[in-house]
């Protein structure tokens, strides 16, 4: 981006990460939809990802960067699922800036706005009532005067098993623990608080893990933390889905995936910092709001 940057070669090796990342999971659930032989939808078609490219609307009409929307609808097992990967660059505008320092202060931005960022965002909204909804995004920042990484995964069914949800923390903390023991309980409690939502006095799933402006110092250390995150989604998630995309679903489990999706929908367009910070950017509108579901209701 700049000439001299001494951070090139981990932006570039960050965002090639997020890009392997996508294609392991992109491959997995179109897996997910062949494999699924017996169930309620199983005499449908078995859906597939439609991919397009995005961009990053700059002010001044420069190249500013973009990625990769995958988005697969009326699946077998996915109504909709987004798996999008991007890096973008340029310079913050007065609307970013003011995102970015409301929860973070920005060292030197007002004299030198340029940044670079780069993640993979998903969000799978289900077929079958019985297999619950997730969300996992990685990403790093950078700025000439600061970088830091965010992100993690968070479960959140319509209908609660205990045993998904075990399973789905069980997997993100040994994921976590190599990395020290402090990191799963302080992740957990982050999501926990993040994925809130105060209007209705509730979380929006059972949680997962989170972090943002994450940086010790270390980028190595912060870079494959950020990895295990990320590597951590398939095993937590696919036998969730396994498990329970095979079970009959009535109208009355459609109305609540319905009204639970609203919940969702509320907290991402209400409380979401990515979203926020997306649009404020300049970012494709359709892959921000990706993460919305086809189909929601309120009571």
């Amino acid at each position: 981006m700049t000439a001299n940057d001494p951070f090139e070669a981990e932006r570039r090796q960050a965002s090639d990460w997020f890009r392997q990342l996508r294609d392991e999971i992109v491959t997995a659930f179109e897996a997910l939809e062949d494999s699924h032989a017996t169930g309620p939808f199983s005499d449908e078609a078995p859906g597939r990802f439609e991919v397009s490219e995005t961009r990053r609307r700059s002010d001044d009409g420069s190249d500013a960067g973009g990625g990769l929307m995958s988005v697969m609808r009326g699946g077998r097992v996915f109504e909709k699922v987004g798996v999008n990967v991007s890096t973008v660059y340029g310079a913050l505008g007065e609307a970013a800036q003011a995102a970015m320092m409301a929860r973070k202060g920005l060292p030197g931005v007002a004299d030198d706005p340029r940044f670079w960022a780069s993640g993979i965002s998903l969000v799978a909204h289900m077929r079958n009532p019985h297999v619950p909804a997730v969300h996992m995004n990685t990403r790093m920042f950078w700025t000439p005067h600061a970088w830091w990484f965010g992100g993690g995964s968070d479960l959140n069914p319509c209908i609660e098993y205990d045993e998904d949800t075990a399973h789905f923390h069980d997997t993100q903390k040994v994921h976590l623990d190599p990395h020290g023991a402090a990191h799963y309980p302080r992740l957990k409690e982050w999501a926990d608080e993040y994925f809130y939502i105060p209007h209705r006095g509730r979380a929006r799933g059972v949680g997962g893990i989170f972090m943002d402006d994450y940086c010790t110092g270390d980028w190595a250390a912060d870079f494959a933390l950020t990895q295990d995150i990320g590597r951590a989604f398939l095993p937590a998630y696919v036998p969730l889905v396994e498990r329970r995309r095979v079970q009959a679903c009535d109208e009355a489990d459609r109305e609540t995936q319905l009204v639970h999706r609203g919940l969702y929908a509320e907290y991402n367009l209400v409380y979401d910092r990515g979203t926020k910070f997306g649009l404020a950017a300049g970012h494709d509108a359709n892959a921000v709001l990706m993460s919305l579901p086809p189909l929601a209701k309120w009571v």
